[in-house]
């Protein structure tokens, strides 16, 4: 997309982007944000940062009612630039803490959590409705939210619905790269069950695999990233022009 073509996007202009572990949705909605000049929701950060609030509580993952009433209690601050995005929980920066692998490996027990995850919808969408103002971190031209659901359940009326996707082959390779540095059959291997067992996990309350209704799909197994982004891009400049 053109940088005189940016001004051609209505304000306040709403990107969202979903996909399964792996599909590069986090790096590739950062870098469509910043190209937009809109904010960046990582809604996928809600889920961990819950998990490391019920943790760090002592909130047994499996007492699902009290899952529940330490998410309606947490204390959430979702920083929304998307060169600098962060995760803060009570006045601690837990941004690089909800990366490890022990929450990667427990989130699903939140996200798979009706009340919980009705919950932190909510707050996701408050995050969505706020860049819509003036006076939020984009001046009201919006956001670019990736997730799960966001396509579906939190932002179904998004001026840009996009599915991103790839191979269960490319994903792997990916997640190994980022969390292992290589991409060696070890690496992957290592990788698997994380991968793949989360997905199975999460698919049994919200479809992700499949592009709903209206949703483009945007398969990046044989694009490398530049190429994804400016896919997405496309995707956006179309839906502008149109």
């Amino acid at each position: 997309m053109e940088t005189g073509e940016l001004s051609t996007i209505p304000a306040p202009f709403v990107v969202a982007i979903d996909g399964p572990s792996g599909s590069g949705k986090s790096s590739v909605s950062r870098a469509v944000a910043r190209a937009l000049g809109l904010a960046y929701v990582d809604t996928g950060a809600t889920y961990r940062a819950a998990t490391w609030w019920c943790l760090a509580q002592g909130v047994p993952l499996t007492d699902t009612d009290a899952v529940a009433a330490a998410v309606r209690t947490l204390p959430l601050d979702l920083g929304v630039d998307p060169d600098a995005p962060t995760v803060v929980v009570d006045g601690t920066d837990v941004s690089a803490d909800i990366r490890e692998t022990a929450i990667s490996a427990a989130v699903s027990a939140v996200a798979t959590n009706l009340e919980a995850r009705a919950e932190l919808g909510r707050r996701q969408r408050a995050l969505i409705e706020a860049e819509r103002e003036p006076g939020s971190f984009s001046g009201g031209r919006g956001v670019v939210a990736e997730g799960r659901d966001i396509t579906t359940v939190i932002a179904p009326d998004a001026d840009v619905r996009v599915l991103l996707t790839a191979s269960e082959e490319a994903r792997l390779a990916r997640r190994a790269l980022d969390v292992h540095g290589t991409a060696d059959a070890q690496a992957v291997e290592a990788t698997r069950d994380q991968v793949l067992r989360r997905d199975a996990d999460d698919s049994t309350v919200v479809q992700f695999h499949t592009a709903a209704d209206g949703v483009v799909t945007v398969d990046s197994s044989h694009l490398d990233f530049e190429q994804t982004v400016e896919a997405v891009l496309a995707v956006v400049t179309a839906a502008s022009r149109a």
